[in-house]
């Protein structure tokens, strides 16, 4: 057991400070994070929580998952290393593309070029 901590289904208004204080009834707490929208700045509506310790954090589990965090039902259970993603497209790299020539395309079919 890992002493890093997912929290899921948080209240939009939650922040960092607000998941470090519920959960520091269950031992020191390392680190707490909300997740934020980087367009917005709005929560994403879940976080990561680090305590000191696997029994503190497994206390944590036992002790918020399921209990009521300004009006919702927390989520909380270790959390998982990310799984790889793969490359977005477009941007750089990959791709391919059509086209090319100097002409335009008449609509009688065939190219023709501009300078005849």
């Amino acid at each position: 057991m890992g002493n890093k901590l997912y929290v899921g289904n948080l209240p939009y208004s939650v922040r960092d400070d607000d998941l470090h204080q519920a959960f520091s009834a269950f031992g020191a707490v390392a680190s707490a994070k909300v997740m934020m929208e980087r367009d917005t700045g709005r929560s994403k509506g879940f976080g990561f929580v680090e305590m000191g310790s696997d029994s503190e954090a497994q206390a944590a589990i036992e002790g918020m998952h399921g209990q009521s965090l300004a009006g919702r039902a927390l989520v909380v259970n270790e959390a998982r290393p990310m799984a790889p993603r793969p490359p977005r497209s477009g941007g750089f790299g990959g791709g391919g593309g059509g086209g090319g020539g100097g002409g335009f395309r008449s609509p009688y079919g065939g190219n023709r070029r501009r300078d005849g």
